[in-house]
Order: C-alpha cells, then structure tokens, then sequence
C-alpha cells in the first residue's frame, strides 16, 4: 500500500510540471508572436509615400476645402432645451440646431434676429409631444418647421437646411 501511495504522488507531481511546462510555452509563443508582429509593424513594413502634385494640379486638402464650401456657409445656433407638450413636465428636449445658409450675408441678418428665431424655435419645440418627435420621420418634419420658421425673419437669402448637431429627448 505504500508503494501505490508513492507511484500516486510521483504521477501528481509529474502531471503538474507537464502541465506547467505547456502553460509556459504557450506563454512564451504568444510573447514572442506578438513582439514580432510590433517589430513587422514598425520596422519592417513601408511606410505609404506622400504624392507631390504637378503643378497646376490641386492637392487634396484644396479639394477638401471645396467640398466644405458646397455644403454652404453655417449658423450654430445655443442649445434649446424644452419640455415637452402632454408631458405634464415629466419628459423634455434638448436640441441643437446649425442652420444652413444660402449666402454669407445672410449670417449678418440672423445676428440681427437671433432673439425672434430663437423665440420662434422655442415655442415650436415646446408645442411638440414626445409622439411628434420620436420617430425618424417626425425628427425630418421638425426639421422642415425650424426652416420654415426662420426663413420667415430673412430677406436678403435663406436657410437652405436645418441639422440637429445634439438631440436628446428624456
């Protein structure tokens, strides 16, 4: 009976080194797989060769700047918060809307009216229960109210589009 004990604890001890022994050499292969992968990234590959224009060609921050300008000149407008219609004050709307304009001169006239359109904003989204504004296409109908709204200050051009930039309903 001592002897089985014996050849049991010899087993037990040499399962456990076996078994540390892969532990250890798995570690070890992830290590240096993944120092090698680092020394590949950053050593090894090349690095992407910027490309100088000809000249009379534009380069691609020139186009980028161009592309910003077909979006048209912004209007940032404070963020509105309101409470909701029908909500009894428990539910409320917090907005932020930059206007798109038509012109440069039109951001002058909307400095001039900032009090009336901010005025008229508010009490279109206070009029407005949670039902109106939840949805996709109601968020698109607001939308098309706020620029119907401030189009009616404006006289020298007119706001193309209105986007939300913040919109958090709770």
């Amino acid at each position: 009976m001592a002897e089985d004990d014996d050849i049991l604890e010899d087993d037990g001890a040499a399962g456990g080194n076996k078994k540390g022994m892969i532990i250890g050499i798995i570690v070890g292969l992830l290590v240096l797989g993944g120092g090698g992968y680092y020394a590949y990234i950053n050593f090894f590959q090349e690095k992407p060769v910027e490309e100088k224009p000809a000249e009379g060609e534009e380069t691609k921050d020139k186009a980028a700047v161009e592309e910003e300008l077909e979006l048209g000149l912004m209007f940032s407008m404070d963020p509105f918060v309101v409470n909701l219609a029908g909500s009894e004050g428990k539910r409320f709307l917090k907005a932020t809307i930059s206007l798109e304009l038509s012109a440069p001169e039109v951001n002058l006239e909307l400095n001039e009216n900032v009090q009336k359109i901010t005025d008229s904003i508010l009490v279109l989204l206070s009029s407005k229960a949670f039902e109106d504004v939840y949805s996709v296409q109601g968020k698109f109908k607001l939308k098309d109210e706020i620029t119907t709204r401030v189009n009616r200050f404006l006289v020298v051009g007119h706001v193309k589009d209105a986007y939300f930039t913040e919109f958090i309903i709770q």
